[in-house]
């Protein structure tokens, strides 16, 4: 015959354990068992002497000529213009009959032919577009970080019309499938636009871009893209004394653009055709966008936090799995028989002392990462400085503080549940560590699948660089790009964490200590 043992209650009444009381006994078991406190301590240094090791590490020998928009950022802007200036308001309207590639090489999606007002032929001055695409149909984009999507239509099989005007600084795109009946996309301002502006056709196309991925590593080939886009029915309204000229913006009239492909893979000056009927046909390459190929500084400045979260994981598995070990748990018990409440406080106080230490560690630590970074020729304009107390920098500190908090509440959880040592660190190391290792050696599809659903994927709040989903890129794990947003990436952990959390409470209440 065979019974089953009730847990152990006490018979103390709950209230005598109030939650501050409780705090201050977990707070107190902290500080007086001397090797936690030593370790934490040296989580920090060994967390601030990586960041900085990391980023001494890394040098650039400048990449030249860098082109900054009109918010000081660096862009990409190289296209075929065909162009006439526009003193005061008036309008540029055009139907565009077709777009393909003229290089053999296939199509990017993000093809750009259209209408343009450019407040200047210099690189990076400020611009609004109306335009068309193979894939991402009709668009309205200004100041190379802007985007507004119009109608799904598909240029290449359905020619399409498109107006841009101005009245002062402000400026609107219409987009109209016959020509007659207009629909408005955007209305935007441009402040500061010069009273004469230069309107027109233009054209562009990103490079081509291939990355491979096997187990054996990476190949990644770049090269320059040709476009064609054939148009007609041009039509400009305003005050325009000369005729229309044509240019390569960002290149020359001999060569190919100056922030184009590698000699190497050099391609052709633009051209513009115009037949007896009035169709224009425009060849060209290179884009209008913000540059997306630099490194990330921010991202540089945290490589010590990966080790870091190896001594979080530690201690938080050991501040529950230790009592369990030593039988200390059932006093524990015995003295707070809310068990629930027991659980929160250890929580809390491994959340704190984990946070303050990771939050001292990652701010030092960038900062030393910094200028280690900039003394090995990181420095503006291509890549400014960085304010610690401004985003993204602002957001990765506290955030890197944050998530070695998670990892080590996550670790104190999963101990609740296991209780053992050795399974919990090897379970969180699993979650955590094992997937970044192995998203450096699977092919690209499977790396950011693990990067999307393991506790790992909150690595992407150390990230500075914008994504602009307007902008064909690479997101490459060991570049330190990640899937998902910083905030989507943490919430990652933030989920796992309150599912560790909720089983080890569920654990505690249905089995005895």
């Amino acid at each position: 015959m065979t019974t089953t043992a009730t847990p152990y209650r006490s018979r103390l009444h709950p209230a005598r354990a109030g939650f501050g009381r409780l705090l201050h006994a977990e707070w107190t078991k902290f500080r007086t068992v001397r090797a936690w406190p030593v370790v934490l301590a040296v989580a920090a240094a060994v967390t601030v002497l990586i960041c900085q090791l990391g980023a001494s590490g890394s040098s650039t020998s400048g990449g030249g000529d860098v082109t900054l928009g009109p918010d000081g950022k660096p862009v990409v802007d190289v296209f075929r213009f065909t162009h006439r200036p526009l003193t005061g308001d008036g309008s540029v309207t055009v139907r565009v009959t077709g777009i393909d590639s003229a290089d053999g090489k296939g199509l990017e999606p993000w093809a750009k032919a259209g209408i343009m007002v450019k407040s200047s032929l210099v690189q990076g001055s400020s611009y609004a577009a109306v335009l068309t695409t193979p894939a991402h149909g009709i668009r309205m984009q200004w100041n190379f970080t802007h985007d507004t999507a119009g109608s799904k239509t598909d240029v290449t099989r359905t020619p399409h019309w498109l107006r841009l005007t101005r009245t002062g600084d402000h400026l609107t795109g219409y987009e109209s499938a016959d020509g007659h009946n207009w629909s408005k996309i955007e209305d935007i301002r441009l402040t500061g636009l010069p009273r004469t502006v230069q309107v027109g056709l233009f054209l562009g196309t990103p490079a081509h871009q291939d990355v491979h991925r096997a187990f054996g590593g990476t190949s990644e080939t770049y090269g320059g893209g040709l476009v064609r886009g054939t148009y007609d029915h041009l039509a400009l309204r305003g005050s325009s004394t000369t005729s229309w000229t044509n240019t390569d913006v960002g290149g020359s009239p001999d060569g190919p653009a100056a922030n184009g492909p590698a000699p190497g893979n050099a391609v052709p000056p633009g051209t513009t055709a115009v037949s007896t009927t009035g169709t224009y046909t425009l060849t060209g390459h290179g884009d209008i966008a913000p540059a997306q190929d630099g490194p990330d500084l921010v991202q540089m400045s945290f490589q010590g936090v990966f080790v870091g979260v190896l001594f979080m994981i530690t201690l938080g598995a050991l501040f529950m799995t230790v009592e369990y070990k030593r039988g200390l748990i059932r006093t524990t018990f015995t003295a707070t028989p809310a068990r629930l409440k027991v659980l929160a406080a250890k929580a809390t106080v491994i959340a704190a002392v984990t946070f303050t230490a990771g939050l001292l560690a990652t701010a030092l630590g960038f900062t030393l990462a910094q200028h280690a970074l900039r003394t090995n020729g990181f420095g503006p304009p291509e890549f400014p400085d960085l304010s610690l107390l401004e985003n993204p920098a602002l957001r990765a500190v506290v955030g890197s503080a944050a998530l070695l908090s998670l990892v080590a509440v996550l670790a104190l959880a999963l101990g609740a549940v296991l209780r053992n040592s050795a399974g919990t660190i090897a379970t969180v190391v699993v979650l955590v560590i094992l997937p970044q290792i192995l998203s450096f050696a699977f092919p690209l599809p499977a790396a950011q699948w693990l990067l999307r659903v393991t506790p790992a994927a909150a690595f992407a709040i150390q990230q500075g660089v914008t994504h602009y989903p307007q902008v064909q890129y690479n997101c490459l794990p060991e570049s330190g790009c990640y899937p998902l947003a910083p905030w989507n990436g943490f919430a990652v952990l933030v989920a796992y964490t309150a599912a560790a959390l909720l089983l080890a409470a569920w654990r505690l209440r249905r089995r005895d200590a």
